[in-house]
């Protein structure tokens, strides 16, 4: 453990001198490091991943180099450790100390060529799309080659192929695909108009060792789509579809008798002027998990995946409005005669408005307000447990999976003092998105109050008070947060959240965190000491189980 602390520390010691040395290289490290204790409220701590006795200790840190050369080359590398343990909620694939990822990038206005790992994304990502996310464990980078070119200057074509990233591995399914995208305002000379078409192709080949096999091993997907604007209107829609293909098992196995197509449908379209928003999307998905591996789909960690299906609805930033979060159902299960889904349908409409100074309601300084709605649910269709077959309507709506009510204004008062009221409504259903047999699902109303004072000289208060309510006699939940920034460098924080609802145990576990942190520049330094709740932790409408846990947890961010 000292040997590994004390190399990170040599590599930002000596990369700290070397940059300010060398043009073109650039640096940024990033430690997060963890005490997990025993506590009587949450349980002794425990990593099924882990069964070494001393595992209280856990680091992650990531070293990233970029270093551009001869104007026209860059080389990329991030070392990363995981020593002596990760960070629980992650895969148990990240072991030691390693190189993540490294590659060698030659860029010219017209040609980008990159050998190594790389990131890509065809479209709005449902066929395709590879992508870093520290705080959530994904990293999907494809190892091999990618080729950009710039034709005419109205069309970009890539081709790409490589193997998933999988801890410091590979994985065993050939990935590679082909993008184009084509600039018709150009062509066309349109004035106050843009209109481009995309059109994508990605391949997956993975051989199997079942006998006889009733499926290709090579799965295709192909995505086209179309993306206009005039004035303040927009619009997008992507049609996506994906050859027949094995459906995995609830127990991981890969059918051989279960085979089935996918298809995903994507449309969004709005309306912004000053002071004015509305925005809607829709969305269908139809068996579009897709992984470079089969039997890894459905896996927590995001490990193997190809495409990107997250849950659209809106992103809340409270701690109450996060305990019952969507998850996009873009997968075929057959658990049981009453539980058989195949997709989802569904979108969200959001709507902002600013309400002018000077007015009644919006007094001296305005107001403003953001409303969002969700529906998702599964497809309608005829289904057949027995011989494991199916047939869905197209735009046909079945059981209600989710929907979302918010509403948020914002007031400020005077120059000092700015308060937030936001109120949820939310419907979960919990046996069709969980699988869990039995449950009810569960209607919330959550109400937020968030006031900010701002006390001078760079100092502030802020302060929010939360309530859960619930038609469920286990969710019965209240929440608080006070923050004091200091000035522009320090700030510290306290909240907590308890279900008073809760009558599994004779005393209400309190989820309190405290803490605070300290940024200069580019570097970032916090502290936090508290108890993690289980259930789902959601970026970018991607989301994961994370355990219970209590500890101490630091983190270091620094870049030059």
């Amino acid at each position: 453990m000292k040997k590994i602390t004390l190399i990170f520390i040599s590599f930002h010691f000596l990369f700290s001198i070397h940059a300010q040395i060398v043009d073109g290289l650039s640096i940024g490290i990033e430690s997060n490091s963890a005490w997990y204790n025993d506590d009587k409220k949450t349980g002794a701590f425990n990593d099924e991943n882990n069964n070494d006795q001393d595992k209280h200790l856990r680091f992650n840190k990531y070293i990233k180099l970029d270093y551009n050369f001869l104007s026209k080359f860059t080389v990329s590398a991030q070392l990363e450790s995981y020593e002596p343990f990760a960070l629980i909620n992650y895969s148990s694939n990240l072991i030691g100390t390693n190189l993540g990822t490294y590659s060698l990038t030659y860029e010219t206005t017209k040609i980008k060529a990159t050998i190594g790992h790389f990131y890509e994304q065809f479209g709005s990502g449902l066929i395709y799309r590879n992508w870093e996310d520290r705080q959530l464990g994904i990293n999907n980078a494809l190892f091999g080659g990618k080729l950009s070119y710039r034709l005419l200057d109205f069309a970009d074509l890539t081709v790409i192929y490589g193997n998933h990233r999988v801890g410091f591995e590979t994985s065993g399914g050939d990935i590679f695909g082909f993008n184009s995208e084509f600039d018709l305002k150009s062509i066309f000379k349109m004035n106050g108009m843009a209109l481009s078409m995309g059109f994508s192709y990605v391949g997956r080949e993975e051989k199997t060792d079942l006998e006889a096999i009733n499926y290709k091993s090579l799965t295709n997907a192909y995505s086209g789509r179309v993306d206009f604007s005039y004035g303040k209107f927009y619009s997008s829609a992507e049609y996506v579809s994906k050859s027949k293909d094995a459906i995995v098992l609830a127990n991981n196995q890969v059918s051989n008798q279960f085979i089935k197509p996918g298809s995903g449908i994507l449309f969004n379209t709005g309306y912004s002027k000053k002071g004015f928003g509305l925005d809607a999307t829709f969305r269908r998905l139809e068996n579009m998990t897709f992984y470079s591996e089969r039997d890894k789909s459905g896996n927590i960690f995001f490990e193997n995946i190809v495409n990107y299906t997250p849950g659209l609805t809106k992103q809340h930033d409270y701690l109450l409005t996060n305990i019952f979060v969507y998850q996009a159902q873009s997968s075929v299960s057959f658990l049981d005669p009453e539980l058989m889904k195949v997709g989802e349908i569904g979108g969200q409409l959001d709507l902002f408005y600013n309400i002018k100074k000077g007015t009644v309601i919006g007094g001296k300084y305005g107001s403003k307000i953001a409303f969002n709605g969700s529906y998702w649910a599964g497809l309608k269709g005829d289904f057949d447990y027995a011989n494991q077959d199916y047939k869905t309507e197209t735009f046909g709506f079945g059981n209600k999976y989710f929907s979302d009510i918010s509403l948020e204004i914002r007031k400020k008062w005077n120059s000092k003092w700015l308060s937030i009221f936001y109120f949820v409504n939310q419907y979960y259903n919990k046996k069709e998105i969980e699988g869990n047999f039995g449950a009810k699902p569960i209607i919330t109303n959550i109400g937020v109050i968030e006031s900010t004072y701002k006390l001078g000289n760079g100092k502030s208060i802020r302060i929010e008070a939360q309530k859960l309510w619930s038609d469920s006699e286990n969710h019965d939940w209240i929440g608080s947060t006070l923050e004091f920034n200091l000035n522009s460098k320090f700030s510290f924080y306290i909240n907590d959240i308890y279900n008073s609802g809760d009558d599994s145990s004779t005393q209400t576990t309190h989820y309190y965190n405290i803490g605070g942190s300290y940024t200069k520049g580019a570097t970032r330094i916090g502290l936090n000491y508290g108890r993690q709740r289980a259930g789902l932790l959601c970026v970018g409408g991607v989301c994961r189980f994370v355990p219970e846990a209590t500890g101490l947890t630091a983190s270091v961010n620094m870049s030059f």
